[in-house]
């Protein structure tokens, strides 16, 4: 592979020894496996000691502005720190956002944006399920109460309003109980064309503001079960189940088989095909058969399937940008591909989520080999092996950030296929697959777990373990004991 070509920031302060901590691949792709590698690397020189003041330091920078840290950024970050926990602060990170949003904490690094996709409540669940930590549970849920502060601060969300920590004003409007309006900009789909043909961003009711208020109400509901607050998880369900019924009465579409933007005129859809429409799927509003509708428009090609699947606006729109994808006009982002990756698996489809899955990184694989400089890019062209474009210019470079989901978390779960991991329950299942020979992962840690597991290309599985849980291979349930164990297929 060529060389790598990171920069590493004056403030970089990761611990040296997070080379020992990261899980280590077993795969026959010698390439993809340095890439993961490579992709740590990058990771590694966005640890940054932050300055005077800031709530928690180290913590993630997504590579974007000096003065100004971002709520989805740092969300989507904390789906791969988890991995290395103890040496990338990505859960640690969320609490630059929390204290000076809900505790008026002045800081020295602004919001950008504080009407950000509101993620908290999902990617604090995901760590906790991989950590077992419900002391961070305790903390965020019973004592501060982050997370249902943001969920009903979201909840009724005016344009205008203004926070001390941002330098923007809230863009996001709450129109009853229907949903919201919202910008590019502040969904985080910068140049979307979402609400073209009804008039524009405030015309419109955004599906993926609904949902995501869904998904938190789901995962909050799940967290107060897990540390025993059964009264509290049912109210949250009784708040997701209202979501879920709006959601399926007003943005979905059966004429088409999809979810989209409704106008707040009339409440019909706005007929923009976008990558935002499987956040209902992640929040697991659809039926069996709207989330079957929803897959084949994903699978095909002339929409976002084909060689280089997930853009951010399908293929057949007349907006769409085919060369480099402008943006969020086609281009193919990390954080919306791991999204739909983990939605559609939500309904058992897997073999779906792990084609897509393999064909993103080896796009991220191949650009990392043909294009100078040799990095890992903010978001990909729909069409080629290459970086998107902003205004004409290219992406991001070093955008690990996000992008490292694609080398490392989806190289994990879909590639090697390590679907979930959990301290929590004390279990790994593992969707292997024969027909890959040799291959597994070493040094996974979860909780207070630290394990070996791989497959020997023929029909036995080796498990080295420093404590008891369960590996559930291809559904079967195999007991892991301290120590060796072997496993025959």
């Amino acid at each position: 592979m060529q060389g790598f070509s990171a920069t590493t920031h004056p403030d970089s302060c990761i611990n040296r020894d997070w080379k020992k901590e990261i899980p280590l691949p077993v795969y026959p792709n010698r390439e993809m496996v340095d890439l993961y590698h490579k992709t740590w690397e990058i990771a590694a020189g966005r640890v940054r000691k932050g300055p005077e003041g800031l709530p928690a330091s180290p913590y993630m920078d997504e590579n974007c502005y000096e003065d100004q840290i971002w709520i989805w950024d740092t969300c989507f970050m904390v789906l791969f720190a988890k991995y290395a926990p103890r040496s990338f602060p990505g859960v640690e990170s969320l609490d630059n956002l929390y204290k000076p949003i809900h505790e008026k904490a002045v800081t020295p690094l602004k919001v950008h944006l504080v009407d950000n996709p509101p993620l908290f409540a999902w990617v604090e669940k995901e760590y906790f399920d991989f950590t077992g930590d419900k002391e961070r549970l305790d903390d965020i849920l019973n004592k501060k109460q982050y997370l249902q502060k943001h969920f009903k601060w979201f909840a009724q969300a005016k344009s205008g309003e203004r926070f001390a920590c941002s330098p923007q004003h809230i863009y996001l409007n709450s129109i009853g109980n229907d949903g919201f309006t919202w910008t590019g900009g502040a969904s985080g789909m910068d140049n979307t064309p979402r609400g073209r043909d009804a008039g524009g961003y405030r015309k419109v009711l955004w599906v993926d503001a609904i949902s995501q208020q869904a998904l938190s109400a789901r995962c909050i509901a799940d967290m107060e079960q897990a540390l025993g607050n059964a009264d509290e998880a049912g109210k949250w369900n009784a708040e997701y189940e209202a979501l879920k019924n709006k959601i399926n009465h007003l943005y979905w579409d059966e004429r088409d088989g999809f979810y989209y933007d409704v106008t707040i005129l009339d409440k019909q859809p706005c007929r923009v095909k976008t990558i935002a429409s499987y956040w209902p799927l992640l929040a697991q509003v659809a039926s069996r058969e709207q989330a079957q509708s929803m897959v084949r428009h994903l699978m095909n090609p002339e929409e976002f399937g084909g060689s280089y699947p997930t853009p951010s606006l399908a293929r057949s729109d007349k907006d769409y940008h085919h060369q480099t994808g402008d943006y969020w006009r086609g281009g193919i982002w990390l954080p919306t591909t791991y999204m739909t990756i983990k939605a559609i698996e939500k309904y058992g489809y897997h073999e779906e989520a792990d084609a897509i899955a393999e064909k993103v990184i080896s796009q991220q694989l191949a650009a990392y080999k043909n294009i100078e400089p040799h990095t890992i890019w903010e978001c990909y062209s729909p069409s080629g092996n290459t970086p998107s474009t902003e205004h004409g210019r290219r992406a991001r470079p070093e955008f690990c950030g996000w992008s490292a989901l694609g080398p490392i978390s989806l190289f994990i779960e879909n590639v090697l296929g390590f679907k979930k991991v959990s301290a929590a329950g004390k279990e790994v299942r593992w969707r292997l697959k024969k027909n890959k020979g040799r291959h597994g992962i070493r040094n996974l840690r979860f909780g207070d777990i630290v394990t070996d597991i791989v497959f020997d290309g023929k029909g036995t599985v080796s498990v080295t373990s420093n404590a008891s849980y369960s590996l559930i291979i291809n559904g079967n349930t195999y007991s892991v004991r301290k120590g060796d164990t072997e496993i025959k297929l």
